[in-house]
């Protein structure tokens, strides 16, 4: 079993953060197996190796939607996803905040909380690239497969690169705490013309993306951490105090922390014990 992230090509480190490998066997298992994800700030391609998933959307009935390949846009709510099957294999692609909108010229907010199958956006093309990871040797050569495609989308870009598509990157390593005049004057734009144009290239605004950021950095410190208690949690992600926490949680997962977590101790990767390391990593406390 596996659940790691890894770095793409340098070529490719201003379009894509990481590529993420999911393998996750529950031969024992008797129920469906199941994880509720949070919003993150990330907009993912999901190649699904083997065995698919069941989706529900906030509060929508489980869907199964049988596409091969999936791309989910930025989320702002909860996405329950459940295994179908036993042997569960995936190799994700993780965006930049922007680099989708560069990528395709779509407009990120027609893909904000949205499961879609991935042909719908590029192509046939996208099948051949499935077949070739699902053949690979092993995950290095996955790693080159996904190389290899990236790097013919990015040579003829839809949209023109924008010091907007840096100041997003930094926003990423913020932790959600940043000025968003100055993040504007950064990206040499008026305010009202930065959060156009932030919506357009990310599919939110700007302080959204920003909450998003802080809410995913205090999530992924309990994560890895279950014995830190939640006021400090609070205040090294910057929040003002546990109550400021709490209003995050409940808009974006619809629950108190401590129920979330609650709920987030039966994911298959807790059930198999990969957290521990993936979890400091993307808080940011690999040291």
């Amino acid at each position: 079993m596996i659940l790691k992230d890894l770095l793409p090509h340098p070529s490719l480190s201003e379009f894509v953060q990481c590529y993420r490998i999911v393998h996750f066997d529950f031969a024992r298992e008797t129920e469906l197996v199941g994880k509720a994800y949070a919003p993150r700030p990330e907009v993912c391609l999901h190649f699904f190796l083997h065995e698919g998933e069941l989706v529900q959307i906030g509060n929508e009935p489980k869907k199964n939607h049988k596409f091969p390949v999936v791309l989910v846009g930025q989320q702002t709510s909860v996405f329950t996803r459940y295994l179908l099957g036993k042997d569960f294999r995936t190799f994700n692609i993780i965006f930049h905040p922007s680099a989708l909108f560069r990528l395709t010229g779509i407009s990120l907010f027609e893909l904000t909380d949205r499961y879609l199958d991935a042909e719908l956006i590029f192509s046939k093309d996208i099948l051949s690239v499935l077949d070739r990871l699902q053949n690979a040797s092993d995950y290095d050569q996955m790693v080159l497969i996904a190389n290899r495609y990236l790097n013919s989308l990015i040579s003829n870009p839809r949209k023109e690169g924008h010091r907007l598509d840096t100041v997003s990157r930094l926003m990423m390593h913020s932790s959600g705490n940043i000025s968003l005049d100055w993040l504007a004057n950064e990206s040499c734009l008026s305010p009202k013309q930065f959060k156009r144009k932030f919506y357009e290239r990310t599919g939110v605004n700007p302080k959204s993306y920003l909450r998003i950021i802080r809410f995913n950095r205090a999530l992924n410190m309990k994560n890895a951490f279950p014995d830190l208690d939640w006021l400090q949690i609070a205040f090294d992600c910057g929040y003002f105090d546990y109550q400021h926490l709490v209003r995050d949680y409940k808009e974006f997962t619809g629950h108190t922390p401590n129920n979330f977590h609650l709920i987030e101790s039966r994911s298959p990767e807790r059930k198999l014990g990969l957290t521990s390391e993936v979890y400091k990593s993307r808080a940011g406390l690999n040291l």
